[in-house]
């Protein structure tokens, strides 16, 4: 079940959401629990078990860890084994396949007869829970969070189903209290309403569309220079209209049942550097990353060249995270490469001015990273390159021409251009206030999700700052308009996914 869907929207929230607010408070938790295993067994059954027995063992863990004391000698040896078993488990559904296949290869290279390994089928959302319990342990072992010992809350944290098979990857402590004590009102409600269905418009109405082209362009044989180029961008609009729709809508079910969650994205392609990049996109993993391996292998406290290495094993390591296949691998290389070159040049990532050769460059890098990672194989990404940067033909191919329609450019443009619109207004609304001029204190509000008592690492410092926020207009009509707007488009978008063939959220498979 996704929610992008028809059995979603009109039987299993409403369902769900009219025995949610019927049922009393202390039984919210456990009907969330119970509606996120169907929604999570509506994909595969016996994948459950699997879900509920990781779960078990890393509450055990927590348990363990917790009763041995923060941050002791027993603490760690019971932190590690939940860790192995975590990897372990991560390990062999999401890179057996891989591992063997690239062993075969080197077998039949020297004559040798292949292994021979049924084939592992990935459970859906198996990174973003294993992550997350790996992160619950760790808290725990650092003194972070209390170990729990309330199953049901447990549970219903690993598994509640809007964040549950694509993120954004959440962390206990930021939730525990709100498991314990949330808010539900009508304001809030119609929040969540209101960016459910932003996202599903960006979903359907823009990912979807761009999914054609950015499909098309990848699979021709031999592309144009215009093709690569259209196909290129065309896939960097899909990929964060489709990504952070998800969010979006992950965010907004979040808010109607009284949970907030923290943001994902923050119009990450008005970024001037990679690193401001990396504080922009997937704002959740790039945390985890930060907090639980950067940080681990010894972040920017042991020498220079430590931190480059830091840097770059930690975007290497992201990007086998997600998927067993060599371009993960190559595009977290590349992320990290420059992440190390701007610590290396001391680049300020946190310009106060819009550059406009700056910003081109960044976006550049990125575009080149979306492609080898949206490539089948090196040898599609290399085809790709090759009619990128060879600046010949210009020109569509013919076989492009007949299959891209009117529609299709249309989306393309108004994609970019609300990208722009967007981008360029929250630079100017957040950008850093300037030196030795103090910030309106009125004006500061804390990012949600933040814990601003953890160590700030500024070579993969991702939002833990304050930020300055702007004064909201307080008229109520701009904002009864706009929600009227999304609820129309949103109509449309209904209207439009039934029309249309499934398509599945880009994050899904990793």
């Amino acid at each position: 079940m996704v929610f992008s869907s028809n059995v979603f929207l009109f039987l299993f929230l409403p369902i769900f959401l009219g025995l949610y607010y019927l049922s009393g408070q202390r039984y919210r938790n456990l009907l969330l629990l119970i509606a996120s295993y169907v929604f999570y067994a509506w994909w595969r059954v016996d994948f459950l078990a699997l879900f509920a027995a990781v779960t078990l063992w890393n509450y055990w863990i927590g348990l363990k860890v917790g009763a041995a004391g923060v941050r002791t000698q027993p603490a760690q040896r019971w932190l590690l084994l939940g860790v192995a078993v975590d990897l372990c488990i991560l390990g062999y559904f999401k890179y057996a396949n891989f591992g063997v296949d690239s062993i075969n290869v080197m077998m039949k290279s020297a004559g040798l007869e292949p292994f021979i390994l049924t084939h592992v089928l990935l459970p859906i959302g198996i990174s973003f829970y294993i992550f997350e319990s790996i992160s619950y342990i760790i808290d725990v072992y650092r003194g972070d969070t209390p170990a729990t010992r309330n199953l049901i809350d447990f549970a219903a944290f690993v598994a509640i189903f809007p964040h549950l098979i694509a993120g954004p990857v959440l962390r206990f402590r930021d939730l525990a209290d709100q498991f314990n004590n949330r808010t539900h009102t009508l304001d809030k409600f119609s929040e969540g309403c209101t960016r459910f269905m932003q996202g599903f418009i960006k979903k359907v109405f823009i990912a979807d569309t761009l999914a054609v082209v950015a499909d098309h362009c990848f699979a021709l044989q031999n592309p144009t220079t215009g093709d690569a180029w259209l196909g290129a961008l065309a896939y960097t609009a899909q990929l964060y209209f489709d990504f952070s729709g998800y969010s979006d809508m992950a965010i907004g079910l979040g808010l109607m049942m009284g949970f907030r969650f923290m943001e994902n994205f923050k119009q990450p392609y008005i970024s001037q550097s990679i690193t401001e990049f990396w504080r922009r996109w997937h704002i959740s993993l790039s945390t985890w990353l930060r907090d639980y391996l950067y940080i681990t292998l010894g972040g920017n406290r042991k020498g220079t060249l430590i931190t480059y290495r830091n840097l770059f094993l930690t975007m290497l390591l992201g990007g086998l995270w997600h998927g067993a296949n060599i371009t993960y691998i190559v595009w977290g290389a590349w992320h990290g490469m420059w992440l190390a070159i701007e610590k290396a040049i001391g680049l300020n990532t946190a310009p106060r001015s819009f550059n406009v050769v700056r910003w081109a460059f960044t976006f550049l890098l990125v575009v080149m990273g979306w492609v080898i990672f949206r490539a089948e194989n090196l040898h599609v990404a290399g085809r790709m390159y090759g009619a990128m940067f060879s600046f010949g033909q210009w020109s569509l191919s013919e076989l492009n021409r007949a299959n891209l329609t009117g529609l299709q450019v249309a989306t393309l443009v108004v994609a970019y251009a609300t990208l722009a619109f967007f981008g360029l207004r929250d630079f100017y609304t957040h950008r850093p206030a300037e030196k030795n001029k103090p910030a309106d204190p009125s004006l500061i509000k804390a990012v949600p999700g933040d814990n601003p008592g953890s160590i700030h690492e500024p070579g993969f410092s991702v939002g833990r700052d304050a930020t300055v926020q702007p004064a909201y207009w307080t008229a109520d009509w701009p904002r009864y308009a706009l929600r009227a707007a999304v609820l129309l488009l949103f109509v449309a978008s209904i209207l439009k996914l039934s029309a249309q063939s499934f398509s599945p959220f880009l994050y899904f498979q990793f």
